[in-house]
């Protein structure tokens, strides 16, 4: 009985392990592959059943092997496998190694009609459609690893010499393009080739189409006509060949800089020029470590006192632009020229157009013109002229007068204006080598030096001044008047004379000297006055004035008497250091006889 149970347990043991193993068959027939991943790279073994290369792992120490009644699975693997993978040759760690990977099959983006009617070909590859005729599905490389789907639609016969078509249909069953595909078309000697569209490659038999490319689920028509001819069947087959290409992509670029300098034309020495620089990545590709350098010309520098300019633009990318702006002055006037130039990292380089920068400045020159003397209480007249003897225009020319002290009855030409103590014209712009001239005149009050001042101002335009100077001198005017007294005078009798000198000028005037000459009909008697008197013969003299004041007067009187009847002349002459000349009056006097009868 015991026996018996034995027995039994090993025949259920021995069922159960084959349903077991065909369970285990059938799992690994499940697991081949129906998709394709896409970006990998893709061998097949020698079964044609697709690997994707993988990176080389350290082969695994041997471990003790563990007696087993059966062969246990190793994921999809047999105990059997594993031992055979221990036993295959060690793989150096820089190899690619090719692995199954678990990848369905794509499936047919084509319909094909299946009627009831079916006849197999080929390992039932072939069908006959009732309407069609014959269809024949090939997929490459294999029938269930399938890459490409050929479908051939043929009639399933036709007549002798009678023309015919045929369809070729091309199929990309995975998502990823298939370049390089080459269908070649072996016609039988039995068919008379007449066109094919698109337009096929003819070598003896053979018809040959190649595509370039093929896209992901894409699919392409070929279509063939000819003649069949007497007798017999046509056989015609289809072979392709295709390329999976992994491809690395390496762009190809090439930056291109160009460099624009802006700068002034023209400018003034006093102002800051404003210099703009622009680079630009022309081309392709991104330009690393650009920088910007500009010599300066001598006389050139920047607002720090630098001769040269270094801008960092950095990277610039493909398109990108960068813009600086920098402050330049000028030490003196004259024409700059110059280029900057621009580089990266990689060697690239570019040069600015040269640029020219006219450095130009007003140059003012004033003088002030007048009497180098004039007298007391006259106007003195002054003419002020501006100009601009530089290459650059004088803005804003402003001229101003000092009114010097001690002056009245101010006057000037029109557009002035009083500012204090002093007139002020705005003449606006002098252009290069142009002048202007103003006028003003005052009067004196007071004797000595009249210094007048003016001052000529514009932008950029260095300050000048001039000063006339005019001596003021007052005049002494003398005024000589002689006046007798009693008149007629008879004989025997005394008239007086009175000598009266005025001086009527603006200055005094000194060593006033008084001589009289008297007539033969006249008699000195006395004299007296501002000084004393002397004479001689017929000469009276009077002691010299030392000074007379303005507006001011002396006086002298001479005593004379008469000594015969008739009319007499008293001369009198003046002499002052003021005059060249002497002033001489003459005062008439009549002298008579007294008769007893009254006559």
């Amino acid at each position: 009985m015991k026996k018996s149970w034995v027995i039994s347990f090993l025949v259920v043991m021995a069922l159960f392990a084959g349903c077991q193993s065909t369970n285990d068959a059938q799992a690994v027939d499940e697991s081949r592959p129906r998709t394709m991943a896409s970006g990998r790279r893709y061998f097949w073994d020698k079964d044609l059943r697709p690997m994707v290369a993988t990176a080389p792992r350290a082969r695994p120490k041997a471990q003790p092997e563990a007696a087993a009644p059966t062969e246990p699975r190793v994921g999809q693997l047999t105990q059997t496998e594993v031992e055979a993978a221990k036993r295959a040759p060690v793989i150096p760690a820089d190899l690619m190694t090719a692995s199954v990977e678990q990848i369905e099959p794509p499936r047919s983006s084509f319909v094909t009609t299946t009627r009831e009617r079916t006849t197999s070909f080929a390992s039932g590859l072939v069908r006959l459609d009732e309407a069609e005729g014959h269809t024949v599905s090939i997929m490459y490389p294999r029938s269930d690893y399938g890459i490409l789907q050929i479908d051939k639609v043929m009639p399933e016969e036709v007549r002798a010499n009678t023309p015919f078509a045929y369809l070729i249909k091309v199929a990309n069953l995975t998502d990823t393009m298939l370049t390089d595909i080459t269908i070649t078309e072996t016609l039988s000697k039995e068919f008379e080739f007449q066109a094919s569209q698109p337009t096929a490659l003819t070598e003896n038999n053979n018809l040959v189409w190649k595509i370039d490319s093929l896209g992901p689920q894409a699919n392409k028509s070929i279509k063939i006509s000819g003649i069949a001819g007497a007798g017999g069947q046509l056989e015609h087959c289809t072979a392709i060949t295709y390329t999976i290409r992994d491809c690395a992509v390496v762009k190809i670029v090439e930056p291109t800089l160009e460099l624009a300098k802006i700068a002034p034309s023209d400018a003034l020495l006093c102002e800051p020029i404003q210099v703009d620089f622009m680079v630009t990545n022309t081309g392709s590709g991104t330009a690393q470590n650009v920088q910007i350098v500009d010599t300066l010309p001598a006389g050139l520098q920047t607002a720090d006192g630098k001769g040269k300019i270094v801008l960092e633009a950095g990277t610039l990318a493909a398109g990108e632009s960068r813009r600086f702006s920098v402050k330049l002055r000028a030490t003196k006037p004259g024409a700059y020229v110059n280029k900057a130039v621009a580089t990266s990292a990689s060697g690239l380089k570019a040069e600015s157009e040269a640029t020219m920068i006219n450095v130009r400045q007003p140059i003012l020159t004033l003088t002030k013109s007048g009497p180098k003397r004039q007298y007391l209480g006259r106007s003195i007249t002054y003419k002020i002229k501006v100009a601009n003897m530089g290459d650059g225009p004088a803005q804003d020319t402003v001229v101003e007068d000092m009114i010097p002290p001690n002056v009245t009855e101010i006057q000037a030409t029109s557009g002035s204006q009083f500012s204090g103590s002093k007139l002020v014209w705005e003449l606006g712009t002098l252009e290069p080598n142009t002048s202007k001239e103003v006028e003003v005149s005052y009067t004196p009050t007071k004797e000595g030096d009249v210094m007048s001042t003016a001052t000529a101002t514009a932008y950029c335009a260095e300050p000048v001044t001039d000063t006339a100077k005019t001596t003021v001198a007052g005049i002494a005017a003398p005024h000589l008047e002689v006046v007798d007294l009693e008149d007629p005078v008879e004989i025997g009798e005394t008239t007086t004379y009175v000598i009266t000198v005025s001086n009527e000028g603006s200055a005094a005037d000194s060593n006033i000297r008084i001589v009289c000459q008297l007539d033969d009909k006249l008699q000195y008697v006395s004299s007296a006055g501002a000084t004393a008197g002397s004479i001689m013969g017929k000469t009276v003299s009077f002691t010299p004035l030392r000074s007379l004041e303005p507006k001011t007067k002396a006086t002298w009187r001479l005593v004379v008497r008469g000594t015969r009847s008739g009319d007499v002349r008293l001369k009198v002459s003046m002499r002052t250091d003021q005059l060249a000349l002497p002033v001489e009056v003459m005062e008439a006097t009549h002298i008579y006889e007294q008769y007893n009868n009254g006559n």
